[in-house]
C-alpha cells in the first residue's frame, strides 16, 4: 500500500518580487493536485471547469470555475487536473507580512486584515465577483510588478466588500501551528485521497497516526469537527458527484466506483448530503448545462 507524506510546499516569491504569480494551462499543467499547507495565503482563479474542492476538512463539487481565498497553513489540494477541462488557473501566493509588519494594521487596510481571518476557514466566491475578479487576476499577466501589486490590494479590497462568499470550513478546522500536527492529519488526508475507493479501517489510520484507535477519534474529530467514517464518506460522495456530472455510468455504477458497497445505503446518503438523490442530482445538472 503506497502512504503519500504529507507536502510543507516551500514558496520562494519570484525574483524582486513580494509575491509569487503563476499561471498555469493545457502547455503547462498545475501538478501540485496532492495535500500540502504553506504559511501563504492563496488567492486562486480556475477559469471554467469543474472538479474537487477540497480545503481543510471540507471536500465538494465546483462547476463553471472556481475564486477562493485559502488562508495560511490550512490543508488543500489542488483544484485542477488534465480532466477538470479549464481553460486556465492563476495562482497567487503571498505572506500575511508581503507589504511589512504593520501595512495591514492600519486603519484603510482594516477589511483586508478580516478577510485574511475569515480565509483561515477557505472562502469560495461567486456570481459577478468570480467573474469580475477572475478577469482582473488574468490581466494581471500582462502588467508591470508595480501594476501588479497595486491591483492584487485592489483584487483583495474588493474580495473584502463582496457578499457573494461561501465560508468553507464554517465548521471550523482547528489545526494547530504545531508543525506535527499539520504533518500528522496531512498522512491522514492523503492516504484517504488515494484509497477512498477502498475499505479504509481505523485500525490502519490509527498505526499510520502512531495512535491508538479511541485516541486517533478523538483527535480527528476535534482537529476536523467530523468523525473519521464521516469525513471518508463524504469524499465518496463528492467523487460521486463528479462522476455523475462527468461520466455516462449508470447510479449503480457510480455507486460502486466510488467505494460504497450498499446502494441503498449510498442513495440515502447522497441524499442526505446533496438534498436529492442521485439522478435527480444528474438531472439537474443536464438541465443546467444544456
Amino acid at each position: 500500500m503506497i502512504t503519500q507524506k504529507p507536502k510543507f510546499e516551500a514558496i520562494a516569491p519570484t525574483f524582486g518580487n513580494s509575491f509569487t504569480y503563476q499561471k498555469f494551462d493545457e502547455s503547462k499543467l498545475n501538478k501540485n493536485y496532492e495535500w500540502h499547507y504553506h504559511p501563504e495565503i492563496e488567492l486562486v482563479y480556475v477559469n471554467g471547469g469543474s472538479g474537487k474542492r477540497q480545503v481543510g476538512s471540507h471536500i465538494s463539487y465546483y462547476t463553471d470555475g472556481e475564486l477562493i481565498l485559502i488562508g495560511s497553513n490550512l490543508p488543500h489540494c489542488g483544484l485542477t487536473d488534465r480532466l477538470t477541462g479549464n481553460t486556465n488557473e492563476t495562482v497567487i501566493q503571498m505572506k500575511l507580512d508581503f507589504l511589512g509588519n504593520d501595512f495591514f494594521n492600519i486603519p484603510e487596510m482594516r477589511k483586508i486584515q478580516a478577510l485574511f481571518e475569515v480565509a483561515n476557514g477557505g472562502i469560495s466566491f461567486s456570481g459577478k465577483t468570480k467573474k469580475k475578479i477572475g478577469e482582473k487576476i488574468e490581466v494581471l499577466e500582462y502588467q508591470t510588478d508595480f501594476q501588479r501589486l497595486l491591483s492584487i490590494l485592489n483584487i483583495l479590497n474588493e474580495l473584502a466588500n463582496s457578499k457573494e462568499t461561501k465560508l468553507l470550513n464554517a465548521e471550523g478546522f482547528s489545526l494547530a501551528t504545531d508543525v506535527k500536527d499539520n504533518d500528522r492529519i496531512n498522512v491522514v488526508f492523503n492516504h484517504v485521497k488515494n484509497n477512498f475507493k477502498e475499505d479504509i479501517t481505523l485500525e490502519e489510520m490509527a498505526n499510520m497516526a502512531n495512535m491508538t484507535i479511541p485516541s486517533f477519534c478523538r483527535y480527528f474529530k476535534k482537529i476536523t469537527n467530523k468523525t473519521f467514517v464521516q469525513f471518508v464518506n463524504e469524499y465518496r460522495l463528492v467523487h460521486a458527484s463528479k462522476l455523475l456530472a462527468e461520466k455516462p455510468l449508470s447510479i449503480t455504477e457510480v455507486c460502486f466506483e466510488c467505494g460504497f458497497n450498499n446502494f441503498s445505503h449510498f442513495n440515502k446518503s447522497f441524499k442526505t448530503f446533496t438534498g436529492q438523490n442521485p439522478s435527480e442530482y444528474r438531472n439537474q445538472l443536464k438541465a443546467i448545462i444544456s
